[in-house]
C-alpha cells in the first residue's frame, strides 16, 4: 500500500523543478553586486545538485513563532502565478 509520503516521493522524482526567483526578492540584500552573483549561483548549484533537497527540513506550523508566522503568510499572500504575470 502506498502511504502519501511514498506518493510524494514518486511525484517529485518524476516531475522536473523549477527554481525562480520572485522578482524583488533580493532588493533588500546587503552587499554587493558580486556578493549577490556568488549567492545566487550557489543557491542554483545547491538546487541543480541535490543538496538543496537533502538539507531541506520539514517545517512544524505550530512551532513558528508569530513573526516567522506573518512572515511566511505574507509570502504566500505574495504569490505570483506565473500564467496571470504581467511583465513588464
Amino acid at each position: 500500500m502506498l502511504t502519501n509520503h511514498k506518493i510524494e516521493s514518486k511525484i517529485m522524482a518524476t516531475k522536473k523543478l523549477k527554481l525562480e526567483f520572485a522578482p524583488g526578492c533580493f532588493d533588500h540584500f546587503d552587499g554587493t553586486q558580486e556578493e549577490l552573483d556568488e549567492m545566487v549561483s550557489e543557491i542554483q548549484r545547491m538546487f541543480e545538485n541535490g543538496d538543496m533537497e537533502k538539507l531541506a527540513k520539514p517545517i512544524d506550523l505550530d512551532d513558528l513563532s508569530e513573526e516567522e508566522a506573518e512572515i511566511l503568510a505574507r509570502a504566500f499572500e505574495n504569490e505570483v502565478d506565473p500564467d496571470k504575470r504581467n511583465l513588464q
